[in-house]
């Protein structure tokens, strides 16, 4: 026996505010989203996570006091400085003594996450860690951009990763990947750093044939680009994790990737060799939330109680950065809830 980092618990949050996508706009229908939840005005990326958080101490029974370590993936922080976490850590009650930590990552985000909250927990810095998402993208969408819009909402969600006893690692397989050289495949161009708001005039693209536009402070996609990453990139990805664990594809319990679109998760789940392997695909009402994607769909399955006796998943994410990561999941310490209702 061991002491090893275990996901316990999982939660999380969707905005009240629910836009439909334009049956007329043939890019919803073509990716199988219909309507995607986005954050009210008022909501900023701090917000979000903590309605998670909330959401998941009360589902589970979880004292804000014994959590010694916040992770928050926020690609959208309330501010540049300071840590979006630390404001999370107060507002929720958790303890002076525990660690606060920003993360930047949108799709690939939740394995990196795991990854960092099994290497704070086994070698021994904290016991129980509150690794969050927020995705407050809606913002940074222009409007009329009928291309990018249908796709992305907003969502946080919330899982207490633990030190548990047992005789295997609860998560391993960790198989990591980057390429920035496509850095702008996905973008927003200007507000930080290189491009300074103050010395950066807005600037608007040319709009296409359907009027569709976006500004350089507002996010611009490659789809096809991104499209041709994926279908590159995943099968290596499945692959390289089934290696390092020594699992079949028939050992496997479930197949959860990021929630790009469920367009592309079909073609994705033949092409790894995953026809025959429990596989999620399911983002009609909440459309694409990018770091919340992989957890968002493990908090559905546990509130319908089909997780804790999954002992073999492989999670996998990817795209923006260009950012890849992947591993095999085990949910045998997942914690029953209280109830099922959010």
């Amino acid at each position: 026996m061991g002491t090893y980092a275990a996901i316990r618990a999982i939660a999380s949050y969707l905005p009240e505010k629910i836009e439909p996508n334009d049956p007329a706009n043939p890019i919803g229908k073509k990716v199988g989203i219909d309507e995607r939840h986005v954050a009210a005005d008022d909501e900023a990326a701090s917000d979000v996570a903590i309605r998670a958080a909330e959401n998941l101490f009360a589902a589970y029974d979880i004292r804000p006091a014994d959590i010694d370590f916040v992770l928050l993936c926020a690609q959208t922080p309330d501010y540049f400085l300071p840590t979006t976490a630390c404001i999370v850590q107060d507002r929720l009650g958790i303890p002076q003594s525990a660690g606060a930590l920003d993360y930047n990552l949108a799709c690939s985000a939740y394995p990196y996450g795991l990854a960092m909250a099994k290497g704070i927990i086994e070698t021994g810095m904290a016991k129980n860690i509150l690794l969050l998402t927020s995705s407050v993208y809606e913002r940074y969408i222009n409007p009329n951009d009928g291309i990018i819009r249908p796709l992305f909402g907003d969502a946080g969600t919330a899982t207490l990763v633990s030190a548990v006893e047992s005789n295997h690692p609860m998560l391993d397989g960790f198989v990591f990947g980057s390429d920035g050289s496509r850095y702008d495949t996905m973008i927003i161009r200007a507000g930080a750093s290189r491009h300074m708001p103050h010395t950066t005039p807005v600037v608007y693209d040319e709009p296409d044939a359907r009027g569709n536009t976006r500004s350089n402070y507002q996010i611009y996609m490659n789809g096809k680009g991104m499209t041709s990453f994926t279908m590159h990139t995943v099968p290596p990805l499945v692959d390289s994790v089934l290696e390092k664990t020594g699992l079949m594809r028939q050992n496997l319990d479930g197949v959860v990737f990021h929630q790009a679109n469920h367009f592309m998760l079909e073609k994705l789940r033949t092409r790894c060799g995953l026809d025959d392997v429990p596989f999620y695909n399911e983002i009609t009402h909440v459309g694409n939330v990018l770091s919340g994607s992989i957890p968002y769909a493990l908090a559905t399955l546990a509130e319908e109680d089909r997780l804790r006796e999954r002992h073999h998943v492989l999670l996998a994410g990817f795209g923006v950065g260009l950012s890849w990561g992947g591993c095999v999941a085990d949910f045998g310490q997942l914690m029953p809830q209280k109830n099922s209702e959010k």
